[in-house]
């Protein structure tokens, strides 16, 4: 099963692809690399057996989660904001794809904060890494997780996961993980596209309700803090740890 994160319909299609085309075109990146890529071959050979095939979203078509219009819809400001992401802070974007909120978190959180790139794919976190050169970007890390484990480091204020889980094969497993990595007041924001259809995204039949995404955060140690209710085309909700904050109504 092909998981497509963002599907774009029609002109917006078309206009993903043509963008896909001119980035094959350029033939040379900064000699300077300001990403560390942490792939150990090990791991890799390890996912062919934690990872089942065709589930995960296909790198050569990352060009789809680049449409024009994804900022209209996805609101990343409001996105950060309501997960208290500011100047200073270590955050990660988990399941990150080909980066594309990885670089607005970089821009949040500035040259004292530091973002975790992750993903469980090594040709997604080398599209991270050549795009974080080109934009000139100090404060990522790319980081190659498992399907059970993100592997990211202790003391992070944020873990945001958008549009990831239903590709997620031990979700309870990994959210116990990211969990170890937050702060005592940490948050995780987990973003992925409402069952009613409509707008961007994979078929009904692909999607995840909430409620299953709660019960498994619940089940991994986490607390429900917000539902967050802006996006049009997706829910949005927060969890802590528990007696981190007021749980949600």
């Amino acid at each position: 099963m092909r998981h497509c994160k963002d599907r774009l319909p029609g002109r917006a299609a078309a206009a993903a692809v043509a963008a896909v085309v001119l980035l094959v075109g350029v033939s040379s990146w900064s000699a300077r690399a300001v990403a560390q890529t942490d792939i150990d071959p090990a791991l890799v050979r390890a996912r062919r057996y934690l990872v089942p095939h065709g589930r995960l979203f296909p790198p050569e078509d990352l060009g789809l989660l680049e449409g024009p219009d994804r900022d209209a819809w996805q609101q990343p400001e409001q996105v950060m904001d309501a997960l208290g992401i500011a100047d200073g802070a270590s955050v990660a974007d988990l399941g990150a794809g080909g980066g594309w909120f990885t670089v607005r978190l970089s821009r949040r959180v500035g040259p004292h904060g530091r973002v975790y790139a992750e993903d469980i794919q090594p040709q997604m976190i080398e599209s991270i890494a050549r795009r974080v050169t080109r934009e000139g970007l100090t404060n990522v890390m790319t980081v190659l997780g498992l399907s059970n484990d993100p592997r990211l480091p202790t003391g992070l204020d944020a873990v945001l996961i958008v549009s990831t889980y239903p590709e997620m094969t031990d979700p309870v497993a990994l959210l116990g993980n990211a969990a170890a990595s937050l702060k005592p007041n940490g948050r995780i924001g987990i973003i992925d596209f409402r069952l009613e259809g409509g707008g961007p995204g994979p078929p009904p039949d692909e999607r995840v309700e909430p409620n299953a995404v709660i019960r498994d955060a619940e089940r991994a140690g986490l607390q429900l803090l917000a539902r967050e209710e802006f996006l049009t085309y997706q829910y949005f909700l927060v969890f802590g740890h528990p007696g981190s904050d007021r749980p949600a109504l």
